[in-house]
């Protein structure tokens, strides 16, 4: 019997985001509305149908430094994504040395974590109960990752840092299961137009303020995505790159 064919490519619909609705900074909350499962924002969305090209077989075609993401087959000992304490005292120190390991880094610091679960009945999206994502985004603006080193790093250590080089990178593993029914979607970054396709927008913490770049939808972009990525399987996603 021949093998099943996979698809190059799956037809699916991202959410971008348009300019706010009122003219005003653009802003986001953290949490979705619990009634209606939307995010409390001022920024208009819209989807679009998007074809993701599946790479798996042609991981060599995508790195950190070409097109802002790279696949490591990099297995994990650990399994308890249930228990915060036991991922910050156990997996943390683990994904640091795992990014020295993969990236040439000399220093790391791990800032934070989340666990998304898909829940389909759910609109709750606290904390504990982060569903994924559909709507295209960056996690960091420039602003936000040199908020980053200060609130992160100690105060004597920021200033020469950032007259020297660091970047902001994600990692992403699937946890428990192959990752098929929200797998992880991304664009490559050489097709996108900086100044046109990328929106500034304020993350709104109950303590604190972030922000983030939302993406409005260009043709042009290439998404891409790794077909049946498992948990022995990791994403490193590049989100800002200071040189100075």
């Amino acid at each position: 019997m021949a093998a099943p064919v996979v698809p190059n490519f799956a037809d699916t619909r991202l959410t971008f985001v348009t300019d706010p609705i009122d003219g005003k900074r653009a802003y986001q909350s953290i949490n979705a509305s619990s009634e209606t499962g939307q995010p409390i924002t001022n920024v208009a969305f819209k989807e679009h149908a998007v074809k993701i090209e599946n790479i798996r077989g042609r991981e060599a075609d995508v790195s950190l430094d070409r097109t802002g993401f790279q696949f490591f087959r990099e297995p994990t000992k650990f399994q308890d994504y249930s228990d915060d304490t036991a991922i910050e005292r156990e997996y943390y120190p683990e994904s640091i040395e795992l990014m020295k390991r993969l990236t040439g880094a000399s220093r790391v610091v791990l800032f934070d974590h989340t666990i998304r679960r898909r829940r389909p009945t759910e609109f709750d999206d606290a904390p504990n109960k982060r569903q994924p994502v559909s709507q295209a985004h960056v996690d960091q603006t420039n602003s936000s990752a040199v908020s980053r080193v200060h609130r992160h790093l100690p105060p004597e250590d920021a200033p020469a840092l950032l007259k020297g080089r660091f970047q902001v990178v994600n990692m992403w593993r699937p946890i428990n299961h192959i990752a098929l029914d929200w797998p992880l979607a991304l664009c490559d970054f050489r097709t996108v137009d900086v100044e046109k396709d990328l929106l500034a927008i304020a993350l709104v913490y109950p303590d604190r303020e972030g922000e983030t770049y939302g993406v409005k939808y260009n043709e042009n972009q290439r998404w891409v995505y790794l077909r049946g990525m498992d948990p022995d399987e990791v994403a490193l996603i590049k989100c800002a790159l200071f040189q100075f």
